[in-house]
């Protein structure tokens, strides 16, 4: 579309175009797991809403604003999703722990989805679930003057419909919820159980042993529940190579490596390409 050489005609139209594109992207994050779509993510650590404007040009699906251990603060984090605002790149925070002031936050800021860690059981599920969801869905207090219904302009529209529109995420990081995957994944409004590969690995005594017989398993019964019940699975995976075969094995909602991993990994190429230069 050809857009206006008027400055502010074309500031208005960049506007509305962000607007739209960051509400139809909030709605399409979770119909596009729960579809089975391959969506491709990264974890955001670092806290920079810098790296947030690069992940969200990079054409990423979705990435993972990490409050949980990333370095970022509450107030680095309103820049973050700033910094992510008109991108095709839904934002998911991932929450501290499974505590309804959290998710209260995440979701007033304009979080499209929220990532819950340590999941083990399917009461925890359903907390998570209330606390996503207004009344009469859920337990989520109501604010009017928040972010995520910009301003209380969106506040009736996400009142009547965020709760088919947020995608929760719940994290499966031990041997006790790969015991009850089955239920968890049944749990109505938990959309992607999400395999953390560190915890998950450590907590089983095999730690970062991914191709242990019983890691794989343990991988293998989370992708089964899932498809049981049309639920999407995802896992972490951490180089580029994984993410052929993670599709391969069932999963559809990948997140690969983090900002600060690939900054590092950058600045490390550069020097050891100089080292060998001056050899």
């Amino acid at each position: 579309m050809e857009v206006s050489s008027n400055p502010l005609v074309a500031a208005t139209h960049y506007v509305r175009h962000s607007v739209k594109a960051r509400y139809m992207n909030e709605i399409a994050i979770r119909k596009r797991a729960l579809q089975g779509g391959k969506l491709l993510g990264s974890f955001l650590n670092s806290g920079s809403a810098i790296l947030a404007e690069l992940a969200g040009r990079s054409g990423l699906d979705w990435a993972l604003l990490d409050m949980e251990h990333g370095s970022g603060s509450w107030g680095m984090l309103t820049h973050q999703l700033i910094a992510l605002e008109g991108s095709n790149t839904a934002p998911v925070i991932r929450l501290p722990s499974n505590q309804a002031d959290y998710f209260k936050r995440a979701l007033d800021l304009g979080a499209h989805g929220l990532m819950v860690p340590n999941v083990n059981t399917a009461d925890e599920a359903r907390a998570a679930v209330s606390y996503s969801r207004y009344p009469p869905h859920g337990t989520r207090g109501v604010a009017l003057m928040n972010r995520g219904a910009h301003y209380g302009a969106k506040f009736a529209e996400r009142l009547e419909s965020s709760h088919e529109n947020t995608l929760i995420i719940a994290q499966i990081e031990s041997p006790a919820a790969i015991e009850n995957v089955e239920e968890i994944a049944a749990v109505d409004g938990v959309d992607v159980l999400f395999v953390g590969p560190m915890d998950l690995s450590i907590c089983m005594g095999i730690p970062r042993q991914f191709d242990h017989p019983d890691y794989i398993a343990a991988t293998e019964k989370v992708v089964e529940a899932a498809k049981k019940h049309n639920k999407a699975s995802g896992i972490l995976g951490f180089t580029s190579p994984d993410i052929a075969k993670f599709y391969a094995k069932g999963f559809s909602f990948l997140a690969v490596g983090s900002d600060g991993g690939m900054v590092a990994a950058g600045m490390k190429e550069l020097v050891t390409a100089n080292q060998e230069a001056v050899q």
